[in-house]
């Protein structure tokens, strides 16, 4: 119960759904007990005793029972329902909060569909148990303890011999639930890995078919299928092993009972009402105990469910803020690196290496470096998405973890390389980051990013809904929407992490001769594959393997003939002859 007791703070406050639902749960099962005893009365006092007078009353008083049973049922069922439902309400929001402010360090190695499926189908089980499972397993307990008391009364002897065969059931029901709860853990994992495998699927659709993968796709879903397949029918087999074993042991107690029971009829010590009542009572003891399986079933679901969602409640978030962290509306801008070094993992290579430099507040620093040298990590540092493991981080003097989450992001324009746009209009997707921005800011930002003409060429203008991650526009005009989402905020910092890599030399031209008046008065960071993006910046720091190769202005590091001069060569080389083959 260690996992149900990590989530009591979910379900708990809820507890009184819980009692009235447990309230009319005794109810019904005490009703449930006195029909074997109505069944007695009937056969020994109206049908072997000739009471025919008996009979209006006690069935009046059956459909009266019935009744009663009737509505207590509607409102134990619906007050469980309510007591699960409130309880996952509060945790699936608490799971989606603690989502969103895990640090990068938690998605590096997370799978979304398995986050989706932990989500959905875990919290639906652990739901599925609160609403019912916890219910039916006091009910049965409930159950099986007044029908073993009833029966008591009516013949010890009798009840000891019917009963000899339920250690033995009990000793198999819980040899059951040690074998099913790993399985059922197991599916859930295999579940979550279907689920990602759909996931990356269809977010990857184009590359799949421009690639003609389709059959590469399929057999790889057919693998993770078989998988849950495999899973699912080794569940299967624990089922099948152990229920004919628990049917035969109930069917065992009803030949003693059968036995032993007429025996006692002939010999007059019990009366038939009485046997045929011990029948239905047996029913009532072996069959619950019997469905303990198909409780420990859903408790087993439920509780695999449960250490899932522990799994995301419980992880460790070392980015937030410090008790008496610094609140501040705008920031000048000023960026300090000392000796900083970044390491993603404990087993990883230095990611950044005593990284040290000086970005002054309105000026523009450029970034260059081939492919995994550190630039975007860099720049991840200053909003916090990672924290280094040794040297400083300084904004305005101090260090980062001195200012608050909210006050350091709001401070930083941040365009990704890969621009994600939500699925709603265009001018939600602009004012993102600043709600309360005025539809003149929201216009003036597009202008600036080169995409207002563009926008107001679509149907609904600045209103258009956009698809799925923006589906409908093309890459340039995604970026372009992005940029201006950045510029909305009014940052202190801005990093543009090779915002122009998917829009054409003219468009590139428009958005950085734009950009140069956003500039003005901010910080800005250029992370670029291309010279021409960011030769016109106050400092170049070129990377190499996470550590600075070189730095100065464009001017300077072409005459160093080092890494820069190479990289030049190899741009501006190609044009050149490109140009010449073009006039020749």
């Amino acid at each position: 119960m260690e996992t149900f007791k990590k989530l009591k703070d979910f379900y708990w406050p809820y507890k009184r759904y819980f009692i009235w639902s447990i309230v009319f749960m005794f109810l019904i099962t005490g009703i449930t007990v006195v029909y074997p005893i109505i069944l007695q009365v009937t056969i020994d006092e109206v049908v072997l005793g000739g009471k025919s007078e008996w009979i209006p009353y006690l069935a009046f008083g059956f459909i009266g029972i019935m009744i009663i049973k009737g509505l207590g049922t509607y409102v134990h069922q619906y007050t469980g329902d309510l007591f699960g439902i409130t309880s996952v309400y509060k945790l699936r929001n608490a799971l989606y909060e603690k989502l969103q402010y895990l640090p990068f360090r938690y998605y590096d190695n997370a799978k979304t569909g398995d986050l989706m499926s932990r989500l959905t189908s875990d919290v639906e089980g652990f739901r599925f148990f609160l609403s019912f499972g916890f219910s039916e397993l006091l009910r049965l307990m409930i159950l099986v303890l007044s029908t073993f008391a009833v029966m008591f009364y009516y013949s010890p002897a009798l009840t000891v011999v019917t009963l000899i065969t339920l250690p033995f059931l009990v000793v198999v029901v819980f040899k059951f639930e040690r074998s099913v709860h790993p399985a059922f853990r197991a599916i859930r994992k295999s579940f979550g890995k279907l689920n990602t495998n759909v996931q990356e699927n269809i977010s990857g659709i184009n590359t799949v078919k421009s690639l003609s993968r389709e059959e590469h796709v399929i057999d790889k879903f057919n693998t993770s299928n078989g998988d849950y397949k495999d899973k699912y029918l080794f569940t299967s087999a624990i089922w099948a092993k152990y229920f004919p074993l628990m049917e035969y042991l109930g069917n065992l107690s009803v030949v003693f009972l059968l036995s032993f029971g007429g025996y006692l009829v002939i010999e007059g010590s019990l009366r038939p009402g009485e046997l045929v009542a011990f029948y239905s009572l047996v029913g009532y003891i072996m069959w619950p105990i019997m469905n303990l399986g198909f409780v420990i079933n859903l408790f087993s679901q439920s509780k695999a469910s449960g250490e899932r969602l522990l799994e995301i409640l419980e992880a460790e978030n070392e980015i937030t803020d410090i008790d008496e962290s610094i609140v501040t509306e705008k920031l000048k801008g000023d960026v300090l690196f000392q000796d900083v070094t970044l390491r993603y993992g404990e087993d990883d290579k230095d990611a950044l290496y005593n990284i040290s430099f000086h970005a002054h507040p309105g000026k523009v620093v450029g970034l260059i470096g081939s492919t995994g040298s550190g630039k975007t990590s860099l720049t991840q540092l200053m909003t916090r998405f990672y924290e280094p493991v040794r040297g400083e981080v300084l904004i305005d003097g101090l260090n980062v973890n001195k200012y608050s989450l909210q006050s350091i992001r709001s401070n930083i324009g941040f365009v990704l390389q890969e621009s994600f746009l939500f699925s709603s209009s265009i001018k939600a997707n602009i004012s993102y980051g600043r709600p309360e921005a005025t539809m003149d800011e929201i216009i003036d930002a597009a202008k600036r990013a080169q995409a207002h003409e563009f926008i107001m060429e679509l149907p609904d203008g600045y209103d258009t809904m956009l698809g799925e991650r923006g589906m409908g526009l093309s890459g340039g005009q995604k970026q372009r929407i992005a940029i201006a989402r950045s510029i909305c905020v009014d940052p202190s910092i801005l990093i543009l992490d090779d915002a122009t890599s998917a829009v054409d030399m003219e468009t590139e031209f428009k958005i950085q001769k734009a950009l140069k008046e956003v500039m003005k008065g901010r910080t800005t960071f250029i992370i670029a594959h291309r010279i021409s993006s960011l030769k016109h910046a106050d400092e170049i720091l070129v990377l190499e393997n996470g550590k600075i190769a070189e730095r100065g202005t464009h001017e300077d590091l072409l005459k160093n003939e080092g890494p820069y001069q190479r990289i030049y060569d190899i741009q501006y080389q190609d044009k050149e002859q490109i140009m010449k083959m073009q006039i020749g």
